[in-house]
C-alpha cells in the first residue's frame, strides 16, 4: 500500500496557474502532473476564494464548537455539498466535516467538543490482574491466602498505629 502524496505549495500554485492563467483544462493538467482532478478543482476553488495563502500547507487546526455547529447547520439548511462547505468555510478536507457529522449524530453537541490531543498526563487506572481460567493447585491457593492475610495484617497494624498516635495527641492536649 502506497503512502499518501502530499503536494507542496509551489506544485499546487503552478498547477492552479496552469489552469487559470494558461487556460488549460483540469483534466490535462491533472493527467500531466499525476493527480486527481478533484484535488485540482478544490485547489482552484480555494485559490479563487482565499488567494495564494490557501494553498499553503496547514498544521492541525482546531475548531470551536460554535464554528463546527455553524458549518453543520449551513450544510443542512442550504443543502451544501461537503466540497462546497470546505471552500466556503476554508476547511482543508471533507473528511473533517464527515467526522463532525458522525460525532454529532452519535453524541449531540458534546460530540463536537474538541478531544484532548496526545498522551494523557497521568494514568489513573491500574490494570487489574488477569484471572486465569485454569484452576489453582492447593499450594497456589494457600500462597494467595497467605499474601492476602499479610496485606490485611499490615493494614490493621497501620490503622492501630494511627489510633494510638491520635490517643497520644489527645492525652497530651489535656492539662
Amino acid at each position: 500500500m502506497e503512502r499518501k502524496v502530499k503536494y507542496n505549495y509551489e506544485f499546487k500554485l503552478s498547477c492552479v496557474e496552469e489552469v487559470l492563467k494558461k487556460n488549460r483544462s483540469l483534466n490535462s493538467v491533472a493527467k500531466e502532473n499525476v493527480l486527481r482532478v478533484s484535488n485540482l478543482g478544490r485547489w482552484i476553488s480555494f485559490y479563487r476564494k482565499f488567494g495564494k495563502e490557501s494553498l499553503l500547507p496547514r498544521k492541525n487546526q482546531s475548531y470551536t464548537i460554535d464554528f463546527k455547529q455553524k458549518v453543520l447547520n449551513a450544510i443542512k439548511k442550504k443543502s451544501l455539498s461537503l466540497g462546497e462547505a470546505c471552500v466556503k468555510f476554508n476547511i482543508p478536507s471533507e473528511s473533517v466535516i464527515i467526522g463532525w457529522q458522525k460525532n454529532y449524530q452519535a453524541q449531540g453537541i458534546l460530540g463536537l467538543k474538541p478531544n484532548p490531543k496526545g498522551k494523557p498526563k497521568s494514568m489513573t487506572n491500574k490494570r487489574a490482574k488477569k484471572k486465569s481460567s485454569k484452576t489453582l493447585t492447593r499450594e497456589e491457593e494457600l500462597l494467595l491466602e497467605i499474601e492476602s492475610l499479610r496485606c490485611e495484617n499490615a493494614l490493621l497494624k497501620k490503622f492501630n498505629a494511627l489510633v494510638q498516635a491520635e490517643e497520644i495527641k489527645n492525652t497530651k492536649r489535656k492539662p
